[in-house]
């Protein structure tokens, strides 16, 4: 257990997301076992912002590793950490700089924004008919960047671009409820890729000193989980018995 908890944390100080995947990878066969399934999780999840208006939902990336531990029967705890999970909008009407170029650069474009997040899902997973599952429970999320990206179009599709750094306006912790439902893609593999849906709302509204209607987050992530290192953990225990 303590060297489980030694490669988790190596796991979330792995911020860049190619170190993350390095790390599970190498060490997906340690974190394995009868009773715990590891890899990796990822896919895109189109994010929104309430009482934003005018702005449209965001395409974004998301990846991290997960774990699925079994409680009893077919009731498992999921959980881990997307390391790469961003919220945000899309197509918000260009607001003051207080730069006068800037301002008349972008009078007639759009800005995008992005909310950079470490997230936690803690969810409760029942598999039933040998390859279908639900899930439900709370994901907690930890802020670490923020920012405004200003668009227009001067030449070519989007070729003046500037960022505004916006984190300090955003809550450094966003909690909200997840809910999913997802399928194996090989029934008779125990510890199989899946696929599935999941949609986050937050409870929370992110944004300091908000004087209008609430801005919480959604998210409806599409996602892609791979395990890691099964048939090494497999071809160990064989070997020790």
């Amino acid at each position: 257990m303590k060297k489980i908890l030694i490669i988790i944390t190596a796991l979330i100080l792995s911020y860049n997301a190619k170190g993350q995947v390095l790390i599970s990878l190498l060490l997906g066969d340690v974190l394995n076992s009868d009773k715990i399934e590891f890899g990796l999780d990822g896919g895109l999840n189109y994010a929104s912002i309430a009482n934003l208006e005018p702005s449209k939902a965001l395409a974004l990336f998301n990846l991290g590793f997960y774990f699925d531990i079994k409680l009893k029967g077919n009731l498992m705890l999921h959980t881990g950490v997307l390391v790469k999970s961003n919220q945000g909008a899309n197509k918000l009407n260009p607001y003051p700089l207080g730069n006068d170029s800037l301002d008349a650069l972008f009078s007639t474009g759009y800005v995008t924004r992005k909310i950079n997040n470490f997230s936690v899902p803690i969810l409760l997973k029942y598999r039933f008919a040998g390859r279908f599952h639900i899930e439900a429970g709370p994901m907690l999320a930890l802020r670490t960047k923020g920012f405004d990206e200003f668009k227009n179009s001067v030449y070519e599709s989007d070729d003046a671009t500037f960022k505004y750094d916006i984190k300090d306006n955003y809550k450094r912790i966003d909690a909200g409820i997840m809910v999913g439902a997802g399928i194996k893609l090989y029934k008779k593999i125990p510890k199989s890729s899946q696929i599935g849906v999941r949609y986050y709302y937050g409870l929370v509204d992110p944004l300091i000193d908000n004087t209008g209607e609430p801005q919480n987050y959604s998210s409806l992530y599409l996602y892609f989980s791979i395990p890691i290192g099964v048939h090494k953990a497999e071809a160990k225990t064989n070997t020790a018995n």
